[in-house]
Parts: C-alpha cells; structure tokens; sequence
C-alpha cells in the first residue's frame, strides 16, 4: 500500500513539472533581446500582423482617395474645355476664336469686326476672306493697328541690303513674303506655297517674264491671275489663287489678289538679247526654309507666344548672305545695260492696270 502510495506520490510531480515546464518555457525574442513567454510572443505577432493589415488598409483607402480627387479633377478640367469649346479664348495679344461649328461666335465675329478687320484677320491666319467660315479656329488680334506692316513678322530694316533696290523674301516656316527696298521693309503679307508633293524650290532666283491672266501648264481649267514668273524652266511664280491657310500649291507662291496685282506691278522683268539669251535679269527673290507638313503652322501658335513667327534680324541676314555675290553681280550687269542702252530703245513698262485699294501696304 505504502507503495502505491510513493509511485502515485511521484507520478503527480512529474506531471506538475512538465505542466510547469511548458507554461514557462523561456523565449528569445528580438525586440530588446529580452527574453518573454511564448503566449506574449503569440500576441505581439497577432498584433503586428493586425497593425500591418490596417496599415494597407490606410494606403488603399488613402490612394482611393487621391484617385478619387484626381479623377474629380479630371472631370472638372473636361467640363471646362467643353464649356469653353465655342467660347472666345483670350491671350496677351491674340485671341481663338473657334467659329466653324458655333453659329452664336460666327455671327458675332461677323457684327464684331469691319471688313478691313477681316481682312486683316484672314490675312493673320494665312487665308483670304472666302476662307473665314472653312476654319475651325480662327487667331484674331486682340488690338487693331493703324498699319498692317505693323503686324510683320520681319524685320523693319536689313543693313546688309541697303544698297540693294529691290529685294522679295518667302519664308515657307512662316508662310509669309516680305518686300524690302534698299534695306526698307516696304511690304509683307500671306501665301500659300507648294504642297508636300510638290514643294517650292528654295534658293536665289529673279523674276523674268510676267501675263495680267495666264493659264496654267498644269491644268487648263487654272487661271493664275496677276503672274509673274521666277524659275522660267520649272514654270514657278507668283500669282493670286485661293488661299486655304496651309501650302497647296503646285509649287506656285499663291497670294491675296491686291498682293499679287501689288508685286506685278512693282517687281521688274527680265531683258532678253534673243530668245534664248538673258541679258539682264529681274527683281531679286529669295525662298528659304521648311514647312512641318502633316501639322498647323505655327502661326496657329501665336496666342500662347506673340513671337512664335517671328524672323530676327541676323536671322534673316544669315539666310541672304549666301546669295549677296550674285545679287550685286545682276545689279551691276542691270545698271551697265541702263547706262549704255540707247535712248531710243523704248523701255519695258509695268501694266497700266490699276491696282486695287490694298490693305495690307
């Protein structure tokens, strides 16, 4: 019995020690290098993975929320676009007027502006007026000056011309020609140059023959009124034909009609010793640049930057000097045969017509 009892004594101790063991069984945990218990680890794992869980939590709700912020802010920038697609957009200088598919703006830009306002503002956007209503936006002035060499984008005055009498510039970038007279802007206004597929040849060339209506060579059915030619060979002049406000010529240099009747009458003609032989040629003219076809011209640009077309001084200088050799060597030939020619000779004059009012001197 005694026995029994001792063994039943010792089972009972070895159970409470390894019951004591398993509650307090030491733990390495890394936080302070302390040592816990293992319940206290299983919480602090819980409540980590617990912290973790409401940290994304957060970050998804606070990224939500800022997509939610930036798509209300995309809506709202839309909304405003469309409130304004037919609503005047004013710059520092120029302003859109977007009038093709508002009748409200086309019938206000109508009672707003005077013909020679139009016409101003067609000849800003490189059109003529029967292209008002064929643009989708228009860039009108927000302030109209007494003079529209005023709005030029060349400059007034080229020191390394000045004793050149006469001189035509077309710039294709700009799709603008300028008239200079001894260094003097006299003249500027719009054209239309050659297409993509037949472009404008660039470089020095002079005016040779001219015709009041010619038909072209290309098509008979195109009457180029007011011609003058300035690459013979090629059949390439400058004429008044429909100005779309981007380059569609073939290869011509499309003008209004006042600036075509202007330049016709203004701008000399070749000498011919026979048929075949130049003996003095005409009026200098100068093509340089490269259009970026498949855009708008940059003039479409001019109410984020009054600038944007316009061509400096040195700028301009720099594109003449190559060709200055040969322009003083045609004007010496040209004075030399005015010198010597006879008296009797009758000299070759402009056409009488008259020249209509042109607002764009």
């Amino acid at each position: 019995m005694k026995k029994i009892v001792v063994l039943f004594t010792f089972s009972l101790l070895v159970l409470s020690c390894k019951k004591d063991h398993q509650i307090s069984e030491p733990v390495d945990d890394a936080i302070g290098n302390e040592t816990i218990e293992k319940p206290l680890v299983d919480s602090l794992m819980i409540q980590r993975e617990q912290d973790s869980i409401q940290l994304v939590r957060q970050d998804s709700i606070e990224k939500a929320r800022k997509d939610s912020i930036a798509l209300v802010k995309k809506i709202e920038l839309e909304n405003k676009r469309k409130s304004k697609k037919f609503a005047v957009y004013q710059g520092e200088v120029f302003s859109y007027w977007p009038i093709k598919e508002s009748d409200s703006l086309r019938k206000l830009f109508y009672n707003t502006f005077s013909k020679d306002q139009q016409y101003t503002i067609a000849a800003l956007n490189r059109i003529d007026t029967d292209h008002i209503n064929r643009r989708d936006t228009l860039i009108v002035p927000n302030e109209f000056k007494k003079s529209f060499i005023d709005y030029s984008p060349f400059p007034r005055t080229l020191e390394k011309v000045v004793d050149v009498p006469k001189l035509v510039v077309f710039s294709y970038p700009i799709q603008a020609y300028a008239v200079y007279e001894k260094g003097r802007l006299v003249k500027w206004g719009p054209t239309n140059m050659g297409k993509q597929s037949a472009q404008t040849p660039r470089g020095l060339f002079f005016t040779n023959w001219k015709g009041r209506r010619v038909t072209s060579t290309v098509d008979d059915e195109w009457i180029l009124n007011w011609n003058f030619n300035i690459h013979n060979t090629q059949g390439v002049g400058w004429h008044q034909y429909a100005l779309p406000g981007y380059p569609a010529s073939h290869s011509c240099l499309r003008l209004l009609d006042a600036d075509a009747q202007w330049l016709y009458n203004w701008a000399d003609q070749w000498v011919l010793a026979d048929k075949n032989t130049v003996k003095v040629k005409g009026t200098p003219v100068i093509v340089f640049g490269d259009y970026k076809f498949g855009v708008k011209g940059i003039w479409h640009r001019l109410v984020e930057d009054a600038s944007i077309t316009h061509i400096s001084k040195s700028q301009l200088e720099e594109i003449i000097e190559p060709y200055l050799a040969e322009i003083y060597n045609q004007q010496l030939i040209k004075e030399e045969y005015n010198e010597t020619k006879s008296a009797s000779t009758t000299p070759i004059k402009n056409d009488s017509l008259k020249v209509v009012n042109d607002s764009l001197k």
